[in-house]
């Protein structure tokens, strides 16, 4: 329909969005904020020289997501099996997966995939998780997680798994950590391309930023509530501790 409209640019905050715009159109810019992995997915060339009618800020979210297992091996030192709970319809989520496997060989931990489509999933995965006796979860961060941030921090409460999300808003509705970038100031940098564009830039020229500010947040009231000791080397790293 926006191609149809023939718009100046379309603003495509994430993969999931670029690959819907990418396949309606080769021509009309597109913009994104919050990309996973936008080479990876085959969304641009390159980060210095994009290519196509492609073009915005990228949040490292493959790079992310085996820093923030690495701390949650840091919540929970003693754990040899780590739930993950993904969707691998989406985009970002492939590329993420391999990121974890490596990872996970690499802190000497067993990881349960667990994929969910939809929030009638989540009660079914938690148990998949308790009968495999995870002893930790990461949550890959997607649109499901994000829009379903408190049925989650309850289930995770429900079956006693120290979690690590990958948006601030799930720590912010009872989640236990977040590492994450800073997605407000992507989407204020994603303003930036919009206006070159309109001036008369080609999204081929503007090379792709990368992600400059991270947040780590803790809720020490929910570690509390899990009997759950937080390590101070951690709550002296982290940007924000919700009491």
């Amino acid at each position: 329909e926006l191609v149809r409209m023939n718009v100046d640019v379309i603003f495509a905050t994430s993969s999931t969005e670029v690959e819907g715009a990418r396949q309606a159109t080769k021509t009309i810019p597109i913009v994104f904020a919050t990309h996973a992995d936008p080479v990876s997915l085959g969304h641009i060339a390159s980060l210095p020289r994009p290519g196509g009618n492609i073009t915005g800020l990228t949040n490292q979210f493959t790079d992310l997501v085996a820093k923030e297992l690495e701390i949650l091996k840091e919540v929970v030192p003693h754990a040899t099996r780590l739930g993950v709970l993904l969707t691998l319809t989406a985009p970002s989520h492939r590329p993420a997966l391999q990121a974890l496997k490596a990872a996970g060989e690499k802190l000497g931990v067993q990881l349960q995939m667990v994929s969910v489509h939809t929030a009638e999933d989540l009660d079914g995965a938690f148990a998949t998780m308790a009968r495999e006796r995870v002893r930790g979860l990461l949550v890959v961060a997607s649109t499901l997680t994000r829009s379903q941030r408190t049925l989650l921090a309850e289930l995770a409460l429900k079956h006693r798994l120290p979690g690590m999300f990958g948006t601030k808003e799930n720590v912010e509705a009872g989640g236990l950590m977040s590492y994450a970038a800073d997605f407000p100031d992507l989407t204020r940098r994603a303003a930036t391309y919009i206006d070159k564009i309109i001036k008369g830039a080609k999204p081929a020229d503007l090379p792709v930023e990368q992600a400059t500010t991270f947040e780590f947040v803790i809720n020490l009231k929910t570690a509390k509530t899990r009997g759950l000791t937080i390590p101070p080397s951690l709550l002296l790293r982290a940007d924000e501790v919700i009491q």
